[in-house]
This record gives C-alpha cells, sequence and structure tokens, in this order.
C-alpha cells in the first residue's frame, strides 16, 4: 500500500512540473574572472594490471518436476 501512495504521489509531482510555462525575463552574463600564475598538480599512479578473459566450465543445473494440480481441488475456492 505504501509503494502504491509513493508511486501516486511521484506521479502527480511530475504531472505538476510539467505543467510548468517557463520564459526568460533577461540576458545572463559571464562574470569577468582573471588568474595569474598557478600550477596544477602531478600525480603518478600505479594501477593494477587487469586481465579479462573467459573459461569454459561445466555446471549441473538441477531437475525440477512440476506436476498439476488436482481438477477437483481448483473447485475448492
Amino acid at each position: 500500500m505504501r509503494k502504491l501512495i509513493t508511486s501516486a504521489a511521484a506521479g502527480i509531482a511530475l504531472i505538476g512540473l510539467s505543467a510548468c510555462d517557463v520564459e526568460q525575463t533577461e540576458e545572463g552574463e559571464m562574470p569577468e574572472v582573471s588568474v595569474e600564475g598557478g600550477n596544477l598538480p602531478e600525480y603518478n599512479v600505479d594501477v593494477p594490471e587487469v586481465v579479462v578473459g573467459t573459461e569454459e566450465r561445466t555446471i549441473d543445473v538441477p531437475v525440477i518436476g512440476v506436476e498439476p494440480a488436482d481438477a477437483s481441488a481448483e473447485g475448492d475456492n
């Protein structure tokens, strides 16, 4: 029940947000920035070697038997 209420609330919120009408009323501009000097950091990174491959394996899968329910048992509900 809680999942249903959460899904319904999310759906209503999405409908409400899609009904918005946005209109730009003023142009924007980037600020002027002055950058002097500086140095980017340097890193030495040792990464492990990753080997990706495939190998063939045989897996024993259990056999599952399914028997249909009796026709008389279905009418008892």
